[in-house]
């Protein structure tokens, strides 16, 4: 199949696990993760409409952005971000991956000097796995406390990601616990830009992730192929 076939059949497919949810297919945002894959393919893609497109390493984020030719594309940073590799990133750029105070203090800093601000999902470890990123649950409160004083950083809503399992009870769990850790943070309303997005569900568990609430799905191989 082509790109553009790929491309089309995960947006039916997300249809499909709306309606089957009882929820509108606008409801669910496609982010493209066009990781390893050639800008000649993000074009490709953003050429028959899409606009999101998400990348796992700041380095290769931006560089596709400065070669797209594509216009109006607007770009995800879903990988862990490096306190080192700050500089790098630009504030139109949405960034999935926020999960730990140092981190933030870098953030908060650099956009400071640039009298700018950063838009962020906040990434929690829900499946409780040592090899995942994202804070742990624990951590969480401590976290959220610091970026409430954070005046350059703009908290959007949630990131993260289930267990690699076949089980839908333990995918769905992690995906849950996320959506309710959601209400919860907008009912304490410390975030002004808070708008409950959930950043959750990949090429195998996206249906799990719409079924549970996800706002914006990140899928990669279902479009782009195997890296």
């Amino acid at each position: 199949m082509s790109l553009g076939d790929n491309y089309h059949r995960v947006l039916e497919s997300i249809a499909a696990a709306c309606a089957k949810s009882g929820r509108a297919a606008g409801d669910v945002h496609l982010i493209a993760v066009s990781k390893t894959h050639p800008v000649a393919a993000v074009d490709a893609i953003a050429a028959l409409g899409q606009v999101d497109f998400a990348e796992n390493r700041i380095a290769e984020l931006a560089d596709k952005k400065q070669s797209a030719a594509a216009k109006g594309i607007r770009w995800h940073l879903i990988g862990q971000l490096q306190t080192n590799k700050v500089k790098l990133l630009d504030a139109d750029v949405l960034l999935h991956s926020l999960d730990r105070i140092s981190l933030a203090e870098k953030l908060d800093q650099r956009f400071a000097a640039l009298g700018q601000k950063v838009q962020a999902l906040i990434q929690v470890n829900c499946s409780r796995e040592p090899n995942k990123s994202g804070v742990a649950l624990a951590d969480f409160d401590a976290l959220v406390d610091r970026l409430a004083s954070a005046k350059n950083i703009e908290i959007k809503g949630l990131m993260t990601m289930a267990e690699n399992s076949t089980d839908e009870k333990t995918i769905r769990s992690a995906f849950a616990e996320l959506r309710e850790l959601s209400h919860k943070l907008a009912a304490r309303q410390i975030f002004t830009g808070y708008t409950g997005m959930l950043s959750m569900g990949m090429s195998g568990d996206f249906e799990y992730a719409i079924a549970e609430g996800a706002t914006h799905v990140r899928i990669g191989s279902a479009i782009f192929g195997s890296r």
